[in-house]
C-alpha cells in the first residue's frame, strides 16, 4: 500500500509540472495592450558635447505618455519572443528662461513617437518576465521661437533606433504591469511642412534619448 502511495504521489507531481510550465506560458503569450507613461529625456549627442560651460542646458525633459500593442509565443518552455508597436507623446521642451540651451535641433519641444519592434525574454518562476528590446523609432520634434512678431512651428522628423529591458509582472491571468528602460539613437532627419510644399531632404542628426517608464496593460 504504501509503495502504492508513493507511486501516486510521484506520478500526480510529474504530471503537474508540464501543467505548471504550460500555465506560465499562457501569462505571457498572446495579443496585448498597455498604457504607458514615465520620464523622457533628449540631448545632444557625443558629436556636440559641451561639458565645459557652466549651467549649460544640452537636454529636454517631459512626461512620456501613450500606449502599445503586440503579441507574444511561446518560442521554448520559458523563452518567450513577440513583437510590438507603440504610439506616444512627450511635455519635454527647451528651457527658454534662464538656462542657456544647445539642444542640437535648436528650441523645440518633443512631439509623436512611433516605435515598432521586437522583445525576447525568460520567464522567472509563475509571474515575472525579464526581457530585452530593439526595433526603429521616428520621432517628431517641433521647432519653436519667435523674433517677436513672427512665431515659428516647423516639424522635424527623425529616424534612429531603439534598445531596451524590463521586467513584466503577470498581476492575474490576463492583467500585467511592466516598467523598462530605453534608450534610442537618431541620426537622420527631415522637415516636415505643412500643405502641399514638400518635405526638405534628409540630413545629419546627433540625438540621444533615455525613458524611463511603467506600463499596465491586459492580454486576450
Amino acid at each position: 500500500m504504501k509503495k502504492f502511495l508513493a507511486a501516486l504521489a510521484a506520478g500526480t507531481m510529474l504530471s503537474a509540472t508540464p501543467a505548471i510550465a504550460q500555465d506560465a506560458r499562457a501569462t505571457f503569450t498572446g495579443p496585448r495592450v498597455e498604457a504607458i507613461v514615465g520620464w523622457d529625456t533628449s540631448r545632444s549627442g557625443s558629436s556636440v558635447d559641451d561639458e565645459t560651460t557652466r549651467d549649460l542646458d544640452q537636454s529636454v525633459n517631459g512626461l512620456l505618455y501613450g500606449g502599445g500593442i503586440g503579441f507574444d509565443f511561446a518560442a521554448d518552455e520559458n523563452f518567450v519572443v513577440g513583437v510590438e508597436a507603440e504610439m506616444t507623446d512627450s511635455t519635454a521642451k527647451s528651457d527658454t528662461d534662464t538656462i542657456p540651451n544647445t539642444f542640437n535641433l535648436g528650441r523645440v519641444e518633443t512631439g509623436r513617437d512611433i516605435y515598432v519592434g521586437g522583445r525576447a525574454g525568460f520567464i522567472v518562476g509563475q509571474n515575472m518576465l525579464i526581457y530585452a528590446k530593439g526595433g526603429y523609432t521616428n520621432a517628431r520634434y517641433n521647432l519653436a521661437g519667435t523674433d517677436g512678431t513672427v512665431n515659428l512651428n516647423q516639424r522635424i522628423d527623425t529616424d534612429g533606433w531603439r534598445v531596451g529591458a524590463g521586467v513584466e509582472m503577470a498581476v492575474s491571468t490576463n492583467a500585467f504591469a511592466k516598467i523598462e528602460y530605453r534608450y534610442s539613437k537618431y541620426g537622420e532627419a527631415e522637415f516636415d511642412f505643412n500643405g502641399e510644399t514638400p518635405d526638405s531632404s534628409r540630413f545629419r542628426i546627433d540625438t540621444d534619448r533615455h525613458q524611463v517608464v511603467a506600463s499596465v496593460g491586459v492580454r486576450f
